[in-house]
């Protein structure tokens, strides 16, 4: 078995593809919850996922493991997971309108935030 270790550039690539497939790739139907994010997402209205990701990568040490954007209770969320260099997983959610973090969940979490920040 080969393993490749993805550069977080290979990372945002990959997040934005399977975002990207996530959102677009699937046939719709009038019934799909997701339509209204297609239109959100197509309009610019959610801040792109490079910029989170960008925010992440100055801010905290680890890997991208999942990327989901999501509507919950009417907000629209991008919800990150990473695993951190202790092994540690933390999801971030972050609200896809403004860019702003809004939640941390994990364990040891400080051990992954970068000097200086």
């Amino acid at each position: 078995m080969i393993i490749h270790r993805l550069s977080l550039a290979g990372q945002r690539m990959v997040c934005a593809a399977l975002l990207a497939l996530a959102l677009g790739g699937a046939p719709s139907t009038p019934a799909d919850t997701h339509q209204p994010l297609h239109g959100e997402v197509r309009r610019g209205e959610l801040v792109p996922l490079e910029q989170i990701l960008d925010w992440l990568e100055a801010h905290y040490l680890g890997e991208v493991l999942e990327v989901e954007l999501e509507r919950d209770d009417g907000a629209v969320l991008y919800e990150i997971k990473m695993i951190g260099p202790q092994g540690q997983i933390v999801e971030f959610e972050f609200d896809a309108h403004s860019g702003q973090l809004m939640a941390m969940e994990g364990v040891n979490i400080n051990a992954m935030q970068r000097e200086g920040q």
